[in-house]
């Protein structure tokens, strides 16, 4: 049972970045029928918003402290950071500290004009050209994004730590009244997985509740009727393209202590998360989440070699060809799911009537 949870938890963890990568790519595609591949980049941009702000808060000065010595014995040169010049000892580590979950402030502005600058200087031009053309100039944008964070930020993975708070694990054996089976958990993994909850929950009561998204709703269902009424639905459709984006971007703000930000991050999780897309239905926001939630979790399964092992076992596999298929099938397990759903069901699990069929 506790091997069996810690699963579940590896899933949803992973299943929480699918979620809100593909929430964003189906918020684009629903609004706009833009296919955006360069939505990884945005996964990417926000991850190193959280990368950018960390240095900024770590800038630092020398000073010569007295109370230390070198090899010479002479005075000590040290780094005092600004942050402790401007807010204090005391505030200033913590802000240091407390870097990453101070990025969501930052990145939301810089996301949402990221967007704005893509929709309006790039994307706009395409959205009465084929889906193959959308792919390319948006495949073509992301390498372009991709090359110039390389260009400023290097190759190499950027470590950037959580907050002190949440480094630690907490038991959910203790929590579930498990007492002799421990199950233990990185707490900062926790913490993104509520966060993308709250998200999630977010974007949809913004746009349930609100007249704004009450206004989205319906030129996504009749683009050209709400025209006809006097509302100037591309203007909200540039919205929701910020907001799409600004969703991205949290997602990878989040995210950094748990997968160190490099330039190739977003094109890592582009792929799978229009699979996730693609199986949740094409247009469909609550499909969008299921799937990301679910093929996180499977793909959390057979990842384990114990899981694995177990079917082996159970199935009486050992020695053959099936067995080895078994091991391996980690890497590729996301896509047979995706050909079985797709096959059994063309619309994927919640897809629309009439979305990319013509």
């Amino acid at each position: 049972m506790d091997a069996f949870l810690l699963q579940i938890l590896n899933g949803l963890d992973k299943g929480s970045a699918y979620a809100l990568i593909a929430l964003g790519l189906t918020l684009i595609f629903g609004t706009l029928g833009v296919v955006n591949f360069a939505h990884g980049a945005l996964f990417m941009i926000g991850a190193f918003c959280a990368v950018t702000l960390s240095r900024i808060l770590g800038a630092s000065y020398e000073v010569i402290d007295p109370t230390k010595t070198d090899f010479l014995g002479n005075p000590a040169k040290v780094q005092m950071p600004y942050v402790n010049d401007w807010f204090g000892p005391v505030a200033g580590p913590a802000l240091q500290d407390w870097a990453v979950p101070l990025a969501i402030l930052f990145s939301i502005p810089v996301m949402l004009l990221v967007g704005w600058i893509m929709e309006r200087g790039l994307i706009k031009h395409f959205y009465k050209r084929p889906h193959a053309d959308q792919i390319l100039v948006t495949f073509g944008l992301a390498i372009t994004l991709q090359e110039i964070i390389r260009n400023f930020y290097g190759a190499n993975p950027i470590q950037t730590p959580a907050p002190e708070a949440f480094t630690g694990s907490v038991d959910f054996g203790v929590w579930l009244g498990f007492a002799e089976n421990a199950i233990i958990y990185p707490e900062w993994r926790l913490v993104y997985f509520v966060f993308a909850g709250i998200v999630i929950a977010g974007v949809f009561a913004f746009l349930q509740f609100t007249t704004f998204g009450m206004v989205v709703r319906a030129g996504m269902a009749d683009r050209e009727t709400v025209g006809l009424l006097g509302i100037n639905i591309d203007k909200k459709f540039t919205i929701m393209f910020g907001i799409a984006a600004a969703v991205a971007g949290l997602a990878g703000v989040m995210y950094a202590p748990i997968n160190s930000p490099n330039y190739h991050m977003g094109m890592d999780f582009l792929v799978l998360s229009f699979v996730v897309v693609v199986v949740g239905g094409m247009g469909s926001l609550p499909g969008a989440v299921l799937a990301g939630f679910l093929l996180g979790i499977l793909e959390s399964f057979f990842s384990n070699s114990s899981f694995k092992g177990w079917i082996i076992e159970n199935l009486y596999l050992d020695g053959t060809f099936l067995a080895s298929f078994i091991q391996g099938i980690d890497q590729i397990i996301i896509y047979l799911v995706a050909i079985v759903i797709l096959l059994t069901r063309p619309r994927g699990l919640m897809g629309r009537k009439g979305v990319m069929e013509d």
